[in-house]
């Protein structure tokens, strides 16, 4: 009898153990799978998703994560399709997409202002946007440089045909401006300004959004898709409460952040993602009430810009390119 009990009792544990083990099993399965593009390698911009993803934020909210970088397509095709529910953009490329009819949604800005401009070794004496004349400008081949540099120069009586235009890629800026191949391009203050002072370089950097208000614009921003918006507004609003906290914590713990990052992408280089987490740290936020916050008249501003230079040909609803009702 006893032993019969016993062995009751051992079926009851084990089944007891099967439905735990299944039950959690069961949890793992039902986590809501999303893919998040970035919109280049992944570096400081990105920092709080990597944080809410290795600090376990995204787990929480029961989201499965996968991170990618966009092949083919960019990040706002990703997302208006659905190959991503989220991914990282700009103000610019947000309004090119709805223009054209891709209903994608920023739902955040990772940084409050522009933090890009152009940077040029200072033995090419370029200090304002007249000495532009006469230098070659390297780029990715945008008409949008082109325009952004016509604009600065018309604000000093200088003249853009007198700037050589070259496509660079993804070339080493150092090296090619040593050569002579260019004399300064568009970088990020808080990547290639950091990355040339770090290595000694004597630059000089012109702050984009300081030269032109117009051009204190978000750069970069989150997506979304409208679709995903209406249809699963729960799924929108667990990421969003998960990144919140990812970017909070880097705001206010840069230099964990940045081991984060790290060992998450070890081949970046240790000293450039300290130094960057530590800059962007003061600039993620900046002086808006909370993280994330978009504002109306920064959107209209670029958007008018935009269309009175001929990249959109109407002007599309700037309140509906992006909300500020996940970050709040």
């Amino acid at each position: 009898m006893m032993k019969n009990k016993w062995i009751i009792g051992l079926i009851i544990v084990m089944l007891l153990m099967t439905t735990a083990c299944g039950g959690q099993n069961q949890g793992a399965q039902e986590k809501e799978k999303v893919v998040f593009s970035l919109d280049w390698f992944p570096n400081t911009n990105h920092t709080g998703v990597y944080v809410a993803q290795a600090k376990g934020f995204f787990d929480e909210e029961g989201l499965d994560v996968t991170i990618i970088q966009p092949g083919e397509g960019t990040a706002e095709q990703l997302v208006a399709s659905g190959s991503a529910q989220f991914g990282i953009s700009y103000q610019e490329s947000t309004t090119f997409a709805r223009a054209e009819g891709m209903p994608v949604v920023s739902i955040a800005a990772v940084i409050q202002n522009n933090t890009s401009g152009f940077m040029s070794l200072a033995e090419k004496g370029i200090l304002t946007p007249a000495d532009f004349e006469g230098k070659k400008y390297g780029g990715w081949g945008s008409p949008i440089e082109i325009a952004t540099l016509e604009y600065l120069m018309k604000q000093v009586g200088a003249d853009i045909n007198l700037v050589e235009i070259v496509t660079i890629g993804d070339i080493d800026f150092f090296a090619a401006s040593r050569a002579g191949d260019i004399d300064f391009a568009w970088v990020y203050e808080g990547w290639s300004v950091i990355e040339a002072e770090l290595n000694g370089y004597d630059i000089h950097y012109m702050d984009l959004g300081k030269e032109a208000e117009v051009f204190n614009y978000y750069t970069p921003i989150m997506i979304t898709s409208e679709k995903l918006i209406n249809e699963n507004e729960a799924l929108v609003e667990k990421w969003m409460r998960a990144v919140v906290k990812g970017y909070q914590f880097a705001i206010e713990n840069p230099q964990e952040a940045a081991e984060i990052l790290l060992e998450e992408v070890p081949e970046l280089d240790t000293a450039l993602v300290h130094a960057s987490q530590v800059f962007l740290a003061q600039e993620y936020q900046k002086d808006a009430s909370y993280w994330g916050y978009q504002s109306l008249e920064t959107w209209e501003r670029y958007n008018q810009w935009l269309y009175e230079n001929g990249f959109i040909d109407t002007m599309i609803d700037s309140e509906a390119a992006f909300t500020n009702r996940f970050v709040q």
